[in-house]
C-alpha cells in the first residue's frame, strides 16, 4: 500500500540499471543464455594486495565498529589519493569515509537540500542523481547535453538555469553514462560563473578519474578553484579503480561544515562502514598503482572494440567516450519499431539475450546505453546479438 509509504519515497523509483541486472541474472537462472552489459563493474580481479590487506585486518581481529565517519588510517590514505590522483590538497579531518560513493553524495544532497531547492543536474545523467535530489524535495534542473558537442557543456548554458533557488550543480567526469570528460578550461569557466552566485555549491564524482583516455591529466574543480573550496565537494572511491564494488567505500572530501552533517546523518543510518573494507581501501590508496595503467589500456582496446562494432550496425550510432567503460548509443532510426519507447527497445534486446539500460534511464531518449567493463569476446557476442536483433 503506497499510502503507508512516506512522501520521500513515493517520490523515486529503484534504479533502471539494477532492475535491469536483476532481469538478466532471473533470465539466467532460468537457464537462458543472456549477456549483460547493464552494470557498470570492472571485471578484473581485486589486487592481491587489497585481498591480502582484507584478511590480514580479520586475522588481526579489526571486527569491530571503527568511528562511523571511518578510521584514520583510512582518512590519511584518502587524503594522498585526492593529493596524488586528483591534485587536491585535502585534510584528513575534512574527509568522510562511506559505503561506497553512492552513499557519501546521498548525504550531500539530504544534508543539504530543502523543498524547492534547485539542483541543476546535466543530462544524460547517472541514474541516481535525480532520484537523490526528488527524495530531498528538491527539483530537478536538466542541462541538456548532446553527443556532438562530447556531452559538454558551456558555462553560460549553466548559468542560465540558475535562480535564487539553486543550491547545486552535479559533476560526473568522466561521466556515467556517456564517457564525457570535461576538459580543464570548462570547469574553470564553471568556476567564475560560482564566483558570481555565491549560493551555488557543486558536487564532484570523479569515481571514474583513473579511466580517462583523453590526453592530459585528469581535470576537477577543488583543483582548478581553490578558492572555492568552501563550496565543492568531491566525492571518490576504490569500487572503479580497483575493481572493490563489493567492499562498498567510498570517500568524500569537501568543507568542514558538509563532513560534519554527512557524518551526522551517517550516525543515524548505517554507522561506520566495514571495518574490513576499510582496511582493504588503506591497501588500495596506499599500495601500488602500476596496475592502473595495464587496465586502463585494456579498457580503451575494448571502448575501440564496441564503437566499430556498434558504428557498423545500420541504425545505430555512437561517439567515441573519452572515459569510463560506457558507450551511449543512438538508435532513433528503430525508434519507430518500438512506438518511440525505448524500454521497449532494451526489453527488445534482453530477448535475443543482451540487457542493456534504456537512454530515457537516465534522461536521454531513443537509444540505450552498454557498458564495456567485461572481455573482448563477450563484447564480440554481444554486438553480433544486438546487430541480429535489430537486422
Amino acid at each position: 500500500m503506497t499510502g503507508r509509504l512516506s512522501q520521500h519515497l513515493q517520490r523515486i523509483q529503484a534504479s533502471p540499471t539494477t532492475a535491469m541486472t536483476d532481469r538478466a541474472t532471473a533470465l539466467r537462472e532460468q537457464g537462458r543464455d543472456i549477456i549483460s552489459l547493464s552494470v557498470g563493474e570492472p571485471d578484473f580481479a581485486t589486487p592481491d594486495h587489497v585481498i591480502e590487506a582484507a584478511r590480514a585486518a580479520m586475522d588481526a581481529g579489526q571486527t569491530k565498529y571503527t568511528p562511523v565517519t571511518g578510521t584514520m588510517a583510512l582518512k590519511k590514505a584518502a587524503a594522498l589519493h585526492f593529493r596524488r590522483d586528483l591534485g587536491i590538497a585535502a585534510d584528513p579531518a575534512n574527509i568522510i569515509v562511506t559505503s561506497g560513493g553512492k552513499q557519501a553524495l546521498f548525504e550531500a544532497i539530504v544534508a543539504t537540500v530543502s523543498e524547492g531547492d534547485e539542483v541543476i543536474v546535466p543530462s544524460p545523467w547517472w541514474v541516481s542523481y535525480p532520484q537523490m535530489v526528488r527524495f530531498a524535495g528538491g527539483r530537478v534542473v536538466p542541462l541538456r547535453t548532446h553527443a556532438h558537442r562530447g556531452f559538454r557543456f558551456e558555462a553560460g548554458e549553466l548559468e542560465s538555469l540558475i535562480t535564487p533557488r539553486t543550491n547545486w550543480v552535479l559533476l560526473n567526469s568522466p561521466g556515467n553514462p556517456t564517457g564525457a570528460v570535461y576538459p580543464a578550461e570548462m570547469l574553470l569557466a564553471l568556476g567564475e560563473v560560482m564566483r558570481r552566485h555565491l549560493q551555488v555549491m557543486a558536487l564532484s564524482d570523479d569515481i571514474y578519474a583513473p579511466l580517462n583516455y583523453s590526453d592530459g591529466p585528469h581535470a576537477t574543480l577543488a583543483n582548478l578553484c581553490p578558492d572555492l573550496a568552501d563550496r565543492i565537494c568531491t566525492v571518490s572511491g576504490v569500487s572503479k579503480s580497483h575493481a572493490m564494488t563489493g567492499f562498498r567505500i567510498g570517500v568524500a572530501t569537501g568543507p568542514g561544515w558538509l563532513i560534519d552533517a554527512m557524518g551526522t546523518l551517517q550516525s543515524n543510518s548505517t554507522g561506520n562502514p566495514s571495518s574490513v573494507s576499510q582496511a582493504a581501501a588503506v591497501a588500495a590508496f596506499e599500495g601500488p598503482q602500476d596496475f592502473l595503467t595495464d587496465w586502463r589500456e585494456i579498457f580503451r582496446q575494448r571502448r575501440d572494440l564496441v564503437v566499430a562494432g556498434i558504428n557498423a550496425i545500420p541504425g545505430l550510432s555512437t561517439p567515441v567516450p573519452d572515459g569510463a567503460f560506457y558507450c551511449f548509443i543512438d538508435a532513433s532510426d528503430h525508434m519507430g519499431r518500438f512506438g518511440g519507447d525505448d524500454t521497449k527497445l532494451a526489453l527488445h534486446l534482453l530477448e535475443h539475450g543482451v540487457a542493456v539500460v534504456a537512454a530515457s534511464a537516465f534522461g536521454g531518449k531513443d537509444g540505450f546505453r552498454i557498458s564495456f567493463a567485461t572481455d573482448e569476446a563477450t563484447l564480440t557476442e554481444a554486438i553480433h546479438r544486438i546487430g541480429k536483433a535489430l537486422a
